[in-house]
């Protein structure tokens, strides 16, 4: 039974990536329901009843998640290019469609984006992979590596993390204008609280790119710093990493205590090796790591 399940989702989880993959294709049911090997005429129910919303309407808010991490991201595509990617083809009905799971014109929210409402529009689309997309790691997935210090720029967020989009937008803005690219210039995050902690205005995260160039801050709030350098426990997360508590908590609740290891006196942090939308969903990676004694 145990292995019937697990094929199971392994087959619908196929289906999430082969949407993920082909955002700008033909996502029809015939041709989602062969990626699966289930039948046609049944498959729009047994998405719906696994992840609790249709495939028509997941395929949307993908596409509308894509288009609006391309508005807010990515200064180099216009409105067109951004509706014809999100299958569109033309961008007044882009602009509609946009503004009703949004409340934004698509112009709108490349000037200023209102971040609440779109967490609440999205958040169907992050239960839905939520349900199959949680990560089972072993011991086997961690390495120790030994870490050499880097220096860093660092733009702080502190309060609420629905607020934490806006500081990422800030942030991304900021490396552009000092020309320090992901490709050249590692990116780092440093957890300095709980993702959700018990007030939401504790929570508390460093956005860091590596650099060893002096520093323009540009009338941002930009600090430098340095990841110190040592040994570190290092889990690798591909896939969804939106979310990388799963990865910090298996380290922390099930590596530590098995290991006969102590944890260093610096917070875990994690670096982001690929991000979304330059690569599909599935695809992104990031290095947990875990600095020891």
């Amino acid at each position: 039974m145990k292995a019937a399940v697990q094929n199971y989702q392994d087959r619908m989880r196929r289906v999430l990536d082969h949407i993920d993959r082909h955002l700008d294709g033909d996502l029809d049911l015939d041709g989602l329901s062969a990626v699966a090997a289930f039948s046609k005429f049944h498959f729009h129910r047994q998405f719906s009843a696994t992840f609790g919303l249709s495939v028509h309407r997941y395929v949307q808010l993908a596409r509308m998640k894509r288009a609006s991490h391309q508005l807010a991201y990515m200064d180099a595509l216009d409105v067109t290019d951004v509706a014809m990617d999100a299958d569109y083809d033309a961008p007044d009905a882009f602009a509609r469609a946009f503004r009703q799971r949004f409340g934004q014109s698509p112009s709108s929210f490349r000037k200023s984006p209102d971040w609440e409402p779109w967490l609440a529009a999205l958040g169907p689309l992050d239960n839905a992979r939520s349900k199959l997309m949680q990560k089972t790691f072993t011991t086997d997935d961690v390495t120790i590596r030994d870490v050499q210090p880097t220096k860093v720029a660092i733009m702080e967020h502190r309060g609420d993390p629905a607020t934490l989009p806006a500081t990422i937008q800030r942030f991304i803005a900021w490396r552009k204008a000092a020309h320090l690219h992901p490709s050249t210039s590692p990116t780092f995050n440093v957890w300095r609280s709980e993702r959700r902690p018990a007030s939401p205005a504790d929570y508390s995260v460093d956005l860091c790119v590596g650099t060893a160039q002096a520093i323009v801050a540009n009338g941002e709030e930009i600090k430098a710093g340095e990841i110190p350098g040592g040994r570190c426990a290092v889990l690798r997360v591909v896939g969804y990493t939106d979310n990388l508590e799963p990865a910090a908590l298996y380290l922390y609740r099930n590596w530590l205590p098995a290991s006969g290891e102590e944890a260093r006196d610096f917070p875990i942090y994690c670096q982001r090796l690929s991000f979304f939308p330059e690569v599909p969903e599935h695809e992104t990676v990031a290095d947990v790591f875990l600095p020891l004694k």
